[in-house]
């Protein structure tokens, strides 16, 4: 059975696992009065299973030309703003700076173009950076298996992709012009990468777009399918919350921290094992905060330019594909973490 038949079945009140209801009872509103024991446990499963320990990555955008006009993105195709893709010498001089602080896990972006920046410019970008990286993940555009499999000889270990939003018909809505506007090729991409032989694969929704239960358990469900679809597969999830961008785009539901923190605490305590990422949407004070509860990798000394790490963007500063809250470097986040008890992880494997 695909994701898409379990989506359906839920879809039609068909799932009535026990486990489909715990999750959903740790969604719940009668569980909001348990937040508090709740973390309690997560942080036990978080420690017994992971260590005191976050792995630290930062992101690396490669460039913003977009095919699609997604309605909440920076980079949509409707969107008056400058565009670029680095050329070899730039994606050198991006590397350069952002190992000089240490990481060893990148993740790289580009806008949804296979036109303006095509698999072929990947496989040459990721040429340069597998000399300074030890992990490179990507998140692009939804790929074939094929491509998948030819990123991966090239030095690509993780995949994140976002579903954005579950929920059929909102994304259809949200994604009007482009080919992202096709729900089941994206919805089908972890899965895709992850059968080409991807180590990690990262999933997640943005927040904002619908209900934030139904949301959050639909990705519960994605992260428990790929799971147990693929054991060998390192499986984690992101729950990024809508940004300001040059649209002016704002969520049509609110997700307030502790809804936040409740959807945190539940994927911890459905599926122990999972990763959480926490990006550099969330404020400083929030994202310390957080810690605790679940998460296990953290975005630091971020930015969302095109080679933001090493370009001036004086002449282009709507050119961002969201705003970022937590803007401290990486020497800031690891300081951070040390002090609340917690080891940040810098290189975590070994490519042979």
């Amino acid at each position: 059975m695909s994701f898409y038949e379990i989506y359906s079945q839920h879809k039609n009140g068909r799932i009535y696992e026990p486990e489909t209801r715990e999750l959903a009872y740790l969604l719940s509103h009668e569980a909001e009065s348990r937040l508090e024991e709740l973390a309690q446990k997560a942080n036990e499963l978080t420690v017994s299973n992971f260590g005191r320990t976050i792995q630290l990555y930062t992101p690396l955008y490669l460039s913003n030309y977009c095919d699609n006009s997604c309605l909440y993105c920076g980079f949509s195709a409707n969107n008056k703003i400058d565009r670029r893709a680095l050329s070899p010498e730039e994606v050198e001089g991006e590397a350069r700076f952002i190992s000089s602080t240490g990481l060893r896990h990148v993740l790289i972006l580009t806008g949804e173009s296979r036109s303006m920046s095509p698999v072929s410019y990947i496989k040459d970008c990721v040429g340069i950076l597998r000399k300074y990286f030890v992990s490179i993940s990507i998140e692009v555009y939804s790929l074939t298996g094929d491509e998948y499999s030819e990123l991966i000889s090239e030095g690509v270990d993780g995949l994140t992709i976002y579903q954005e939003v579950y929920d059929e018909e909102t994304y259809k809505r949200m994604h009007p012009v482009g080919p992202k506007n096709d729900y089941r090729i994206r919805l089908d991409a972890p899965e895709r990468g992850a059968r080409a032989g991807m180590r990690s694969v990262n999933i997640g929704a943005l927040l904002g777009l619908g209900d934030w239960r139904r949301e959050a358990f639909l990705l519960g469900l994605h992260a428990k399918y790929l799971q147990d679809s693929f054991p060998d597969v390192e499986i984690s999830a992101s729950l990024p919350r809508i940004r300001p961008q040059v649209s002016g785009f704002k969520a049509e539901h609110e997700v307030s921290d502790e809804n936040l923190v409740q959807i945190i605490l539940a994927l911890r305590l459905f599926l122990p094992r999972i990763g959480i990422t926490l990006s550099t949407r969330e404020r400083p004070e929030l994202r310390e905060n957080l810690v605790p509860l679940g998460i296990t990798r953290m975005s630091a000394g971020s930015t969302t330019h095109v080679g933001g790490h090493t370009i001036g963007h004086e002449d282009d500063d709507l050119a961002f594909q969201f705003e970022i809250s937590d803007p401290r470097s990486v020497e800031e986040i690891k300081a951070m973490l040390s002090k609340k008890g917690y080891q940040p992880v810098l290189k975590d494997w070994m490519r042979i």
